[in-house]
């Protein structure tokens, strides 16, 4: 994909909707996507605020043996973004964001098991087919610690870092953004669900067959124009 204003007005709004969905408390995680000429990326620059308030000004195409400029340096953990997608050429945009309820299930031995249906199909088909963790705890600020990343999500649309967080990943920006809003969601639920009780639970494979595959556009599509229209409302829009 092309680096211009679009993609850099994009990805700043994907790290908007993360931040004020609960995903990123302040300025830690990073959206990317993929480019002609290397990854696009948030950064961060002399005036860091956080997440939720990231500008497109903020987002900066890193190419190899190119330094950035104005100040601004690549996160430390650009080697999630370049190792999965240098693994996955599927993928066209990675989000790594330090979700609270992801953390807290996995710490607690909740697993993330497709325990709704309905009321989050996409998270469950995901529960479903399994959600890796990755075991370690540790900065992934190298490119070795960065491919161990990519082989524990393999084929995988997210995955757990244990102690610190998820990866995702999808064909899009906005796929790979609902792809961690949803794991975060279900999550949430069984954390809450665990709390009353221990939840052995799981939607039947029949019952999972029945459930529609609303597509991309329902998906993705209607749930990042709900995201957009919070920003708005909360007065945290771009425009």
């Amino acid at each position: 994909m092309a680096f211009d204003r679009s993609a850099r007005e994009l990805l700043a709004e994907s790290c908007r909707i993360i931040a004020h969905a609960g995903l990123a408390e302040d300025v830690l995680g990073h959206v990317s996507m993929r480019t002609d000429a290397g990854i696009a990326i948030r950064c961060r620059g002399p005036q860091e605020s956080g997440l939720l308030f990231t500008e497109p000004e903020d987002i900066h195409e890193v190419v190899a043996q190119h330094p950035l400029t104005g100040g601004y340096k690549a996160p430390n953990e650009l080697p999630i973004h370049a190792e999965v997608l240098a693994a996955r050429p599927d993928v066209q945009a990675v989000v790594h964001a330090h979700a609270p309820a992801v953390i807290a299930a996995d710490l607690a031995g909740v697993e993330l098991r497709a325990a709704v249906g309905a009321y989050n199909i996409p998270a469950m088909r995901m529960a479903a087919e399994g959600i890796p963790t990755y075991p370690r705890s540790l900065l992934i600020n190298t490119t070795e610690l960065g491919q161990e990343v990519a082989s524990s999500l393999g084929g995988a649309p997210a995955l757990v870092l244990r102690g610190h967080g998820i990866v995702t990943v999808g064909a899009t920006v906005e796929q790979a953004v609902v792809r961690a809003l949803n794991v975060e969601i279900l999550a949430r639920m069984l954390v809450a669900a665990n709390a009353l009780g221990t939840v052995s639970y799981e939607v039947p494979e029949a019952d999972m067959a029945m459930m529609p595959d609303l597509g991309s556009g329902f998906n993705d599509g209607f749930v990042w124009n709900y995201h957009r229209a919070r920003l708005r409302h909360a007065g945290l829009a771009l425009h």
